[in-house]
């Protein structure tokens, strides 16, 4: 029954503005359409999207992958640019099922706001649209939640999960990683998505103003270094193991830098030995470490360093595996080899 001392209510008087919500979809779409591949059955509009795997595995073995953009998102908003982050999501779930040698086959994301803005989600999406290219993998589908007095004027929230498949025999696992074998580091873009209330901190205290048109690193000015978009690594890596390169152990470098990340796929027997001189990292991590007044360890198990995704292969397998990464784009550099470990040492051991 109406209360008829009060106006009759609508959703949107709430906060909510469900034609927004369509107006979204119909903008997200076409990103969408553009991702689809192989398996897609049924993908944006439905209550769940269906995807059929590939019958040229024999023993398919699932791979899953969530994550978020974190803090620097902040930026994002401070900085009013929302086409990049979306490709950072998709980057930290695909980066990750591919060390276990997952082909990415389709992403989901979770966007969060107090008030739709269309446009800025449209932007936001195709940056998950571009990243989801990159990776090879389809935008099946997604959330888009209206949560009035959760979030802030002008701020929003990102989730997102990929699936991906292996051949249960070509799981990468590094259990096979021996003293010997040789150390591959792919360059990394620059910081990715870690360490960012770290970059946030050192961005407050050095008194910048990002909003400066001048040029940092060649034609970047320094907050489109600060923002520049997680590199993918599906495809260049996906073509060496399809070309039946034996890598043996992957580590992607996230929240941990270099010195928590590659042990995570070490046997308890070695370490990886690192020579600090032997590749070239982005400028804007000598920017950071000398505004922040950061030590080495604390960069290297913080930020990435300028090494994105680290690879472990036998000697005899260096030469086939750079080649075809590099045939692919990546800058590749020989950063290490793995020694035998003495007592209970760390197990990333840097040379400066």
């Amino acid at each position: 029954m109406n209360n008829k001392n009060s106006k009759s209510l609508t959703y949107k008087d709430s906060g909510v503005d469900i034609t927004a919500g369509d107006d979204l979809v119909q903008k997200i779409k076409p990103l969408a359409k553009k991702t689809l591949r192989d398996g897609v059955i049924n993908g944006i509009g439905g209550f769940g999207a269906l995807f059929e795997i590939s019958k040229k595995y024999q023993e398919p073995v699932l791979v899953s992958g969530t994550d978020g953009v974190g803090t620097k998102l902040k930026l994002a908003f401070a900085l009013n640019k929302h086409d990049t982050v979306g490709q950072d999501l998709v980057a930290m779930s695909v980066n990750d099922i591919l060390v276990q040698g997952a082909e990415s086959l389709f992403f989901l994301d979770y966007f969060a706001c107090g008030k739709l803005n269309v446009n800025v989600a449209a932007d936001v999406v195709a940056g998950i649209a571009k990243g989801c290219e990159l990776a090879g993998c389809a935008l099946i589908g997604g959330e888009t939640a209206e949560m009035p007095d959760m979030y802030p004027d002008g701020e929003y929230d990102l989730a997102g999960f990929a699936v991906g498949v292996v051949e249960k025999s070509k799981i990468i696992n590094g259990k096979n990683i021996k003293n010997g074998d040789v150390i591959l580091g792919l360059a990394s873009s620059g910081v990715h998505s870690n360490g960012y209330s770290l970059v946030r901190k050192i961005v407050e205290i050095s008194g910048v103003d990002l909003k400066s048109a001048e040029k940092f690193d060649g034609e970047k000015t320094l907050a489109q270094a600060i923002l520049e978009p997680t590199k993918i690594y599906v495809k260049p890596v996906l073509a060496a193991i399809n070309a039946d390169v034996k890598i043996k152990g992957i580590a992607h470098i996230t929240g941990g830098g270099l010195s928590e990340n590659i042990p995570r796929i070490l046997p308890e027997n070695v370490i990886a030995e690192l020579q600090y001189k032997n590749w070239v990292r982005p400028k804007i991590f000598d920017w950071l470490q000398q505004n922040g007044n950061i030590a080495d360890a604390e960069m290297a198990r913080t930020f990435n360093c300028g090494i994105g995704l680290v690879l472990v292969v036998a000697p005899e397998d260096v030469a086939k595996l750079k080649q075809i990464l590099q045939d692919h784009g990546e800058k590749v550099f020989q950063i290490g080899e793995i020694k035998a470990r003495q007592n209970d040492e760390h197990q990333v051991k840097i040379i400066y």
